[in-house]
């Protein structure tokens, strides 16, 4: 379903403008490769991309910022709620149209869009990434900047890495990987002879920004196909329940109440059955609930003999200090995450740790192995945010990062390969 120009919430009843005449910089906000190729081939957009909120407040703060963000509502870490805040909050951004985008259609959506008094609101299609430059082109027009606009420090929520902790991160990185080259390369043979395939693995994974991960491969190669499974059977952090499915067979409670043949709201098809889309929407919300937001495979079987040497002295890491060079992490930070499960932290309490950066070790890692692997997804949370914590308002200590580094040393060898 498209939401027309018509249906949109805007601040305004005028008619669409026809497509810019200029070249437009929109700020894309979102990981949907078909529509953000979709909005690469309209003519007269210069499109950015970033992949979360953090990163998207970074480009808006460089002094290059967008005409207009569009910004999908579900990202990864926070939502596209406190990006809009955000923007609302300072007045040097007050000015910039914002356009929420969705998936699918949803009235909970429509509804928190008219309230926060957004500039509109569609459902992804490729006829809608067409309608977006003369869309803009009227919000921007519509939304005049101010003669002269008054000054504001908005940086909240952007993380500046401290002087001391790059320099530290470099002249660190750097050291371990001249001295390990010799035994890296080893391990890399034994690696590829015990089973076919590359001897590194790269990921996507989330920190302050979406960046490639590299690790030495532990696993049979194919492993990540075998996660999805694995993740219901065998996670450690699932509820009871959390393997519920969606019920198409279950009526809806508002539906029936209602006469024969009217629903509620729009009935929606998903794999040849029909529900209405508060129902579908209400169950969604329901199971995600009980959806574990961390995958953590007990006594993994995709690991291999030398994977399960590397993992458990923790070997495995140092291709990461490739990534601490190029500054995608730190030494010290919060575990940067898969996609699928930085997109499960939406909620402000949960997202805090993305103010931190990404690390190879830091409070949570310490702390699990510890504990020999054994703790709750509350309990990381909680250490997660108490770590961003000291990133907030100058408490940034590299004596505190130092401390950390040393509790790591003696928990590098482990029984069990968390």
């Amino acid at each position: 379903m498209v939401i027309t120009a018509e249906q949109s919430v805007t601040r305004s009843s005028l008619p669409i403008a026809g497509t810019a005449n200029n070249i437009q910089r929109i700020l894309y906000v979102g990981n949907t490769p078909s529509f953000a190729r979709s909005l690469k081939e309209t003519a007269n957009v210069m499109l950015i991309q970033a992949g979360n909120v953090l990163e998207a407040i970074s480009i808006i703060t460089s002094g290059k910022g967008p005409a207009a963000i569009i910004c999908e509502y579900h990202l990864p870490g926070k939502n596209a709620v406190y990006l809009y805040d955000y923007l609302r909050s300072c007045k040097v951004y007050d000015t910039i149209p914002f356009i929420l985008l969705s998936s699918q259609f949803s009235p909970e959506l429509l509804k928190l869009a008219q309230e926060k008094k957004m500039d509109d609101f569609y459902v992804m299609s490729t006829a809608v990434a067409e309608k977006i430059p003369g869309r803009v082109q009227f919000l921007t027009k519509y939304r005049k900047k101010t003669d002269e606009p008054v000054p504001v420090s908005c940086h909240g929520g952007v993380f500046k890495m401290p002087l001391s902790k790059r320099l530290f991160d470099i002249a660190v990185a750097s050291t371990v990987l001249i001295i390990a080259a010799p035994f890296l390369l080893i391990l890399m043979l034994a690696i590829r002879l015990e089973s076919k395939g590359k001897v590194y693995f790269t990921s996507k994974r989330v920190g302050r920004k979406v960046f490639d991960f590299y690790k030495l491969r532990s696993m049979r190669s194919g492993a990540d196909k075998e996660l999805k499974k694995l993740a219901v059977t065998m996670n450690q952090y699932n509820q009871q329940g959390a393997n519920d499915v969606i019920r198409f067979d279950l009526p809806c409670p508002k539906c029936s109440q209602l006469p024969e043949g009217e629903t509620c709201s729009p009935v929606m098809y998903v794999d040849n059955h029909a529900i209405c889309d508060n129902w579908y929407n209400q169950q969604k919300t329901e199971l995600s609930k009980k959806k574990a937001a961390f995958v953590k495979i007990v006594n993994d079987p995709r690991i291999t003999r030398v994977g399960r040497f590397i993992r458990n002295t923790s070997i495995d890491e140092l291709p990461q200090l490739i990534n601490v060079i190029k500054g995608d992490m730190s030494i010290v930070g919060n575990r940067p995450l898969p996609v699928y499960e930085a997109e499960m932290l939406t909620k402000d309490n949960l997202s805090k740790r993305f103010l931190a950066p990404a690390g190879i070790t830091g409070l949570w890692q310490v702390e699990l192995r510890g504990k020999g692997g054994n703790m709750s997804e509350e309990e990381r949370m909680r250490l997660d945010n108490e770590y961003a914590d000291h990133f907030r308002d100058g408490k940034y200590s590299f004596w505190y990062d130092m401390k950390l580094i040393l509790r790591t040393i003696p928990a590098l060898l482990q029984k069990s390969t968390v």
